[in-house]
């Protein structure tokens, strides 16, 4: 029973083992992805900001500035675009509202985000856009890869339509969250006038007419939960300019919108709070499964020994009962020979 026993537990142990890898290296990363109809929205807010009134084309400081991103999981178009591209694909509809403090528009700019579910690179294919422009992006936008590293990455700029990259800048703690920081500065560059404007009858080719262009450069700053690779908090320093042309004219240069952009705490509260419970899940199938598994297979392998061990020692002789008379039974005492009863 007791050999029995131990090639039982030697095969679990082996079975136990075995998955500790397989859960690391092959569940992992397929059960590990963007969940194709996700929606969420985060609202941010410049306080002070400054914006251009576009009565004097002169540059105003008002109490605050409004932006609202809203991403929205298109199953449909996801579903049509994995057909051809052989793997799991997320496009997420994406917009961003900014309100003035009166709560009219400054600008709205869609995009349309295709990427893969499990790695978060991106996926080119027809509809990948910015306020309408075709765009091919590299590398990373709105969220990290799963257990991300120390490193640089490069990230998708929508104002720019280009990738550049976002430094790593170090380990901090937020919010009791272990996160990394990172960092990315995009100079001045000459950029399109988004395709809705804040003025009635005026249209960004109506502008460009006039010789007038807009300029802009950022420094964006994300506090990224490495576990998940969501983001917990970001900021911007962010600027743009009208330049020139015959609504300023003489090479005039005015504000069209300057804060920095900070995500409102409420929704930081929200965002920690999910984050912590992705973070369980996704170690649960990284650390604590793979190394329990292991552990246990270590176990069983001990303990497997142990009984083997047991069942190849040598079991000892049975003691001799004491006959009547003092004689032991198969023996005599002293040295003479045996008595018969």
């Amino acid at each position: 029973m007791r050999r029995t026993a131990s090639l039982v537990l030697l095969a679990l142990a082996v079975f136990f083992t075995a998955l500790s890898p397989l859960m690391r290296w092959y569940t992992f990363p397929r059960l590990a992805k963007i969940p194709p109809g996700q929606y969420q929205d985060m609202v941010l807010e410049a306080k002070p900001a400054t914006l251009i009134n576009y009565g004097t084309m002169k540059a105003e400081q008002v109490p605050e500035v409004t932006i609202v991103q809203t991403l929205k999981g298109n199953v449909a178009a996801s579903d049509r675009i994995e057909q051809s591209a052989g793997r799991d694909v997320v496009v997420w509809d994406a917009l961003s509202y900014v309100a003035g403090p009166d709560g009219k528009m400054v600008s709205e700019i869609p995009e349309r985000y295709i990427f893969d579910a499990h790695s978060q690179e991106p996926v080119h294919a027809t509809g990948e856009s910015v306020d309408g422009d075709p765009v091919r992006r590299e590398g990373i936008e709105y969220k990290w890869p799963f257990l991300t590293e120390r490193r640089d990455y490069a990230y998708f700029d929508a104002q720019t339509r280009t990738s550049a990259p976002i430094h790593y800048k170090g380990t901090r703690t937020f919010r009791g969250l272990e996160v990394y920081y990172f960092e990315q500065t995009i100079p001045w560059t000459k950029v399109a006038l988004p395709k809705k404007m804040p003025v009635e009858g005026v249209t960004p080719q109506a502008v460009a007419k006039m010789g007038t262009t807009r300029w802009y450069t950022t420094k964006r700053m994300f506090w990224v939960e490495p576990v998940t690779g969501a983001p917990v908090n970001g900021q911007e320093i962010h600027k743009e300019e009208l330049r020139g042309g015959d609504l300023l004219p003489g090479g005039r240069t005015v504000t069209a919108f300057a804060g920095h952009v900070k995500m409102r705490a409420d929704y930081i509260d929200a965002t920690v709070s999910l984050v912590r419970s992705q973070r369980t899940l996704v170690l649960l199938l990284t650390r604590y499964l793979p190394w329990g598994f292991l552990a246990l297979g270590a176990a069983l392998l001990a303990l497997s020994l142990h009984l083997e061990a047991r069942s190849r020692r040598p079991r000892t002789a049975p003691a001799r009962r004491p006959a009547p008379g003092g004689a032991v039974s198969g023996g005599a005492v002293g040295d003479g020979p045996a008595r018969p009863l």
